[in-house]
C-alpha cells in the first residue's frame, strides 16, 4: 500500500493502528436492525432474548507465533488440541450462520468453557431465562449447568455399550450436531481473511483485528 501511494511504510502502519481500534469499537451487525450494534455478551443475549433468537456457540483456535524462551506465561498458548501455540477466540451466532459477536479471546490452553465463563455467561444465562443456545461438546459443562437452556452432544456410551445404545448416541449427536453446523459457518467468514489464518502481528493487536474483520464481516452476514 505504501508503495502504491507513494508514502513510506511508517505512514501506512500508523494508519492502520488508528483504524484498528475503531473497526473494532464498531460492534456487530444484527439483521434488519441497521440502527442497532452488538459490543457486548450482555448485548448478545438482551438481543436474543428480545428476538427469540436461539444462540449458537463455538470456540475457534488462531495460530500466532511463539512467545519467546524464559517469558512468563509462555506454556499458556500451547493448546492441546492443535499442538500448536494458539489464541482462542469466542463466536457466536444466530441459527442461519449470521454472526453476532466474537469475543472472550483467551490463550489456546484454555479450555473451550472456561473462556466463556470468565465472561460471565452463566450470569447472563440467569439473567435472561428465555434464551437458549447450542453447543459443542466442549461446553458440556454449561449444558449441565443450565440442562433446560444449553444444548451439547450427548457423552459417548461406555466401552460395553451395546449396539443399540451406539445407535442411540450417534443419532442423537448427528442430529444435535447438525442443528449447530451453523456456527461452524459463522466462524469460516473471518477465517478467510489472512490475518486469521495465521497471525503475525504484536500479540496486543490480536483481540483488535479479531474484532474488526469479524464486525466487517457481520456487516454482510446481517443483509442475508
Amino acid at each position: 500500500m505504501a508503495l502504491f501511494y507513494g508514502v513510506d511504510r511508517a505512514t501506512i502502519t500508523r494508519a492502520v493502528g488508528e483504524i484498528r481500534p475503531l473497526l473494532a469499537a464498531r460492534g456487530f451487525a444484527v439483521p434488519g436492525r441497521p440502527e442497532l450494534r452488538l459490543r457486548t455478551l450482555a448485548d448478545v443475549f438482551a438481543y436474543a432474548a428480545a428476538e427469540g433468537v436461539e444462540l449458537r456457540i463455538d470456540g475457534t483456535e488462531v495460530q500466532v507465533r511463539r512467545p519467546k524462551a524464559n517469558r512468563p506465561g509462555r506454556r499458556a498458548f500451547v493448546s492441546g488440541k492443535k499442538k500448536q501455540n494458539t489464541i482462542k477466540p469466542t463466536v457466536i451466532s444466530d441459527g442461519e450462520g449470521r454472526l453476532l459477536w466474537c469475543g472472550a479471546t483467551r490463550p489456546g490452553r484454555m479450555h473451550d468453557v472456561t473462556a466463556l465463563r470468565t465472561e460471565g455467561v452463566e450470569d447472563l444465562l440467569r439473567r435472561y431465562p428465555n434464551v437458549r443456545a447450542k453447543a459443542d461438546s466442549g461446553y458440556q459443562g454449561l449444558a449441565r449447568d443450565f440442562p433446560e437452556r444449553v444444548t451439547a452432544p450427548p457423552k459417548k456410551p461406555p466401552k460395553d455399550a451395546t449396539e443399540a445404545q451406539l445407535a442411540e448416541y450417534n443419532a442423537a449427536r448427528k442430529t444435535q450436531s447438525s442443528q449447530r453446523i451453523c456456527v461452524e459457518h459463522a466462524i469460516a467468514e473471518p477465517k478467510q481473511w489472512r490475518p486469521l489464518q495465521r497471525y503475525i502481528g504484536r500479540r496486543e493487536h490480536f483481540e483488535d483485528t479479531v474484532l474488526a474483520i469479524a464486525g466487517l464481516v457481520s456487516d454482510r452476514c446481517a443483509q442475508r
